[in-house]
């Protein structure tokens, strides 16, 4: 009885392990990128990097979510604390497009009590 158990482990050991080295090369070969090196300069293989860089794809069926960068750039800009053409046109009045110095009404000078201004 010992024997039968010990001969099923180690059949299934032997598939387990056949099947383990048939998809380690595979595995081994999506995951290397080439370089050679020509007159002592490295030339690295920029398309296979560029394939690792990637983002993985989402399995079929899935809604796909874009990336962080993308949520940012439709963000407004006044959020993001850009130039923001009306409030740009706001905070300069009239002047805006004829003069770097922000619109302001013209200064008021006090009157005392006593003495009414002429």
């Amino acid at each position: 009885m010992g024997r039968c158990r010990l001969c099923g482990f180690a059949a299934v050991s032997a598939v387990v392990a056949l099947a383990c080295s048939l998809a380690a090369p595979a595995r081994a070969a999506e995951a290397a990128c080439v370089e050679v090196t020509v007159n002592g300069e490295r030339a690295p293989s920029y398309a296979c990097m560029t394939d690792k860089l990637r983002p993985a794809a989402p399995p079929p069926g899935t809604a796909t979510q874009g990336l962080a960068s993308e949520a940012i750039v439709q963000r407004p800009s006044n959020q993001l604390g850009l130039f923001n053409r009306a409030a740009t046109e706001h905070r300069m009045g009239n002047t805006f497009g004829t003069s770097v110095y922000p619109q302001r009404p013209p200064a008021v000078t006090p009157s005392g009590p006593v003495f009414p201004s002429r």
